[in-house]
């Protein structure tokens, strides 16, 4: 009976020293932030931005990268694709056609993850 108790404890103290350790370690994940301005002139080619990070390393070779961009009120929607340009960032380029707020979402896949940050800008 004592062996089996020993044996139990054993296990025991094992089942917990294992699941302190998976606790302990960080669970990286993709994080992609806006680099937009949040005023933007209307009839001008701008750059709509994001840097994509996996944890602590830049992602260079996210499968998709796309900006949606949509006038607040309308129902009509682009997507832009962006390019890698180094370092994790991501470019595309854009013109607003008129004043008014509109949302972008930047769509990016990588590393089996999708993120969707969404700003509004203001275009004057």
């Amino acid at each position: 009976m004592k062996k089996w108790l020993l044996l139990f404890s054993f296990v025991l103290l094992v089942v917990a020293g294992c699941a302190s350790k998976a606790e302990e370690e960080e669970l990286a994940y993709l994080d992609v932030k806006m680099a937009v301005e949040e005023k933007l002139p209307a009839n001008q080619e701008v750059e709509l931005a994001c840097f994509v990070t996996y944890g602590d390393e830049k992602v260079t070779d996210a499968s998709e990268v796309k900006f949606e961009v949509w006038k607040h009120g309308t129902e009509d929607r682009q997507m832009i694709e962006g390019k890698h340009v180094g370092d994790g960032k991501y470019v595309a380029r854009y013109t607003f056609a008129t004043k008014g707020t509109y949302a972008v979402v930047a769509h990016v896949t990588a590393k089996n993850m999708h993120n969707m940050p969404k700003i509004d800008v203001v275009v004057e």
